[in-house]
């Protein structure tokens, strides 16, 4: 078990972080994929597919992140989270908003006080990361200060793979002061880190550094979420808990379009973590264009005919 004062001791210095998260078992490439390769051909049918569709929508941050972006379109995204079928009142909100720090007062207003749907903001530079920590951290503040409920950051991934580990350490634990009661997500833009082994080590380094969730990716680079990648997080969350005793979530990002994958993410969740996890507080799904899917398969489960393209509006 690592108490308070291991913790402590392992980020005490650049050598012990590097020592430790060194030492942390490899990941077997081959049977990470096989793994998930095998979990993905499960076949989940009649109530059990209805309840995983259900779930998958509200555990959905629902996500607009262009430079095109404008409060319209913001507002536009804000009543779909809180409705997204207007036409049956059985389909569950998202779980969140994710915008640009500049708009979060704007889906604030529109999802109205006390919503059940949160906002969350991407900050500290994203997508790439590359910009100083005080700009990260007033970065942060602007978005909280705006009405941000979390939080979405992304690590420096020229620091981590020039293993300046210290140094992403202590970003993500300045960023989550500066996040204060919001949820800090840590990105950690797995298409760059090139190993499982890097996607195991920057887990353990975000959780360590007291980040509340670890997420795959910006959605910006590719590849973006995968199966593989996922489950070497999973593992990650279940073996800090196991050491530690603190629970920390996870978010796949990018490349989630269909039903059929965000079915098989649940599979994946259920199967390596269990029932702990298959909560919108503990598993997220980033996506823009995956709930209308979902809602077409929902439909049809529910008619016996899918609804035309245009039935549901654009994310």
């Amino acid at each position: 078990m690592l108490d308070d004062a291991r913790l402590s001791d392992i980020a005490s210095s650049e050598a012990s972080l590097r020592r430790f998260l060194h030492g942390l078992p490899g990941v077997d490439q081959t049977g990470a994929e096989a793994r998930a390769a095998a979990l993905a051909t499960r076949s989940i049918k009649t109530t059990a597919k209805q309840y995983a569709i259900d779930l998958a929508i509200s555990m959905i941050d629902l996500t607009t992140l262009e430079g095109q972006d404008t409060p319209g379109k913001v507002r536009a995204l804000c009543a779909k989270a809180l409705r997204p079928d207007p036409s049956d009142r059985t389909v569950p909100r998202v779980a969140a908003v994710c915008v640009y720090p500049d708009l979060v007062a704007t889906a604030k207003e529109a999802l109205g006080p006390n919503s059940p749907v949160k906002v969350a903001s991407v900050a500290t530079g994203f997508p790439s990361g590359r910009t100083s920590l005080a700009v990260k951290e007033a970065d942060t503040r602007e978005a909280v200060a705006a009405g941000a409920d979390e939080v979405d950051m992304v690590i420096d991934r020229g620091a981590f793979l020039a293993g300046r580990y210290g140094e992403v350490f202590d970003e993500i634990v300045a960023v989550k002061q500066a996040a204060g009661d919001a949820h800090l997500k840590v990105i950690l833009e797995t298409g760059e880190l090139a190993t499982y082994d890097n996607v195991r080590r920057a887990s353990w380094l975000a959780m360590l550094a007291g980040g509340d969730f670890i997420k795959t990716s910006t959605g910006k680079v590719a590849p973006a979420a995968t199966l593989p990648v996922t489950l070497v997080m999973l593992e990650a969350v279940r073996d800090f808990r196991e050491a530690t005793g603190r629970q920390i979530g996870v978010k796949p990002a990018g490349g989630i379009r269909t039903s059929k994958d965000a079915i098989k993410y649940l599979v994946l969740v259920n199967e390596t973590v269990g029932d702990d996890w298959l909560d919108p507080d503990w598993f997220r799904l980033g996506a823009s264009s995956l709930l209308n899917d979902l809602l077409m398969q929902r439909q049809k489960i529910a008619t016996g005919r899918y609804a035309g393209p245009d039935y549901f509006t654009l994310d």
